[in-house]
């Protein structure tokens, strides 16, 4: 380590220390009814079930615009303020944000805040979480390989982090089982489905198209997107990043109907590392882009261990699970919660030339034969909680005003 590295650390270290004896003095203090704290992602973007809860507590009760914050990572901030600048934004870790947190009536999370930082007693949390479990998670994690952490010590701080939460938004019967183990999780679960898929039961056919001819333009065949999940061996050295894609794009394309339009989304550190160059006019790279609009404008789901295969579900369209390296990932990380070969909604394959001879069968049907019953197994498994109305149900709990029994 560098001196200047040192001495920087060392800098940031005493600012922290500033920062939660600031806390501890203020989270003394009443709190502000109305005033209401939403992060997403520790503060990278204004998205997932945060921002869909933060939409319906606006529409439902514009006077909360005012009262409703975003808190954003300092780097994030002048680009999101140019994105939403309807929203209030606060700077993570700053002494504006150290007095809003410490006086908020709600916190809205959908990740873990540090657990050395501390919330006043009459502040309500919701933790809505960002995903269905495939991978093992927390507590249920047999062995980490943390350098500096052991196994015991990580289980511990999950169990510390969840102890703080007052509510807990569970997507589905499976995830909130998951969700007790993992987490250690024994306050109030919130059993609504995610508010991020309620756009994926309300927003009508007619928006779809509307949506997909803004983000594709005029498109005169199927949408097809490829999700998927983040592999650690992206990483070449640190901030420089490598994508591979497992098929040939000439060769996708022969075995797709004409005029099919394929989305690549990946995760946001490998968008520039895709090569797309020939098919620029059939291929758009849509890292950034909200998710859920990709769902509503896609025909057909590709991806491999994504927790996009759960939310993609709720529309009852087909997927296709291309996991060339399903081996390694199920058997050398973190291991899976269910039988996903027996139980994906949709053909798996491993090779190349199992991928084409599943994309010529969805060529010739537009779907996958013989995967119904699975399908319909999967759906009533993963998402028979939602219905469109989780955000508003949400909403309702801050609105009462009334928080969660300390």
């Amino acid at each position: 380590m560098t001196r200047s590295h040192s001495l920087i650390q060392s800098l940031k270290l005493v600012a922290r220390y500033g920062l939660i004896v600031l806390n501890d003095g203020l989270i003394c203090l009443p709190i502000k009814r109305r005033q209401v704290i939403f992060e997403s992602f520790n503060g990278k973007d204004v998205n997932d079930n945060p921002a869909a809860i933060y939409r319906e507590l606006i529409k439902t009760n514009p006077a909360y615009a005012q009262t409703a914050y975003f808190s954003v990572k300092p780097r994030e901030y002048a680009n999101l303020k140019a994105k939403y600048p309807e929203i209030r934004l606060v700077k993570r870790f700053t002494p504006r944000w150290v007095y809003l947190m410490a006086r908020a009536e709600f916190w809205v999370l959908n990740s873990r805040l540090p657990n050395w930082w501390r919330s006043n007693r009459r502040t309500t949390t919701i933790q809505t979480w960002h995903g269905t479990p495939l991978k093992k998670l927390g507590a249920d994690i047999a062995h980490v390989a943390i350098p500096g952490t052991s196994t015991a010590d990580y289980h511990q701080q999950f169990k510390t982090a969840a102890s703080r939460w007052d509510y807990l938004i569970a997507p589905n019967r499976y995830s909130q089982e998951i969700f007790k183990s993992a987490f250690g999780f024994n306050h109030q679960f919130l059993s609504i489905g995610y508010p991020r898929n309620d756009v994926l039961y309300t927003t009508s056919a007619a928006d779809q198209q509307a949506l997909r001819q803004r983000l594709l333009g005029q498109v005169t065949g199927p949408v097809v997107t490829y999700a998927p999940t983040w592999r650690d061996d992206m990483a070449v050295r640190p901030g420089v990043y490598r994508f591979d894609l497992p098929f040939d794009l000439a060769t996708f394309f022969a075995h797709v109907p004409a005029g099919t339009q394929l989305i690549i989304r990946p995760h946001y550190l490998v968008k520039d590392a895709i090569d797309i160059h020939g098919f620029e006019d059939r291929v758009t790279v849509l890292a950034e882009t909200d998710i859920a609009q990709l769902y509503l404008i896609s025909d057909l789901l590709i991806t491999d261990y994504s927790s996009v295969m759960f939310d993609f579900a709720n529309l009852k369209r087909p997927e296709l699970f291309l996991a060339y390296d399903l081996e390694h990932y199920r058997d050398q990380l973190r291991g899976f919660y269910f039988d996903y070969e027996r139980e994906i909604p949709g053909p798996l394959v491993t090779t190349a030339a199992a991928f084409y001879q599943q994309l010529d069968q969805w060529r010739q049907t537009g779907d996958f034969p013989g995967y119904q019953q699975r399908q319909a197994a999967f759906y009533h498994k993963f998402c028979d909680w939602e219905d469109g109305t989780a955000s508003q149900r949400v909403v309702q709990v801050i609105l009462s005003g009334k928080g969660a029994s300390k």
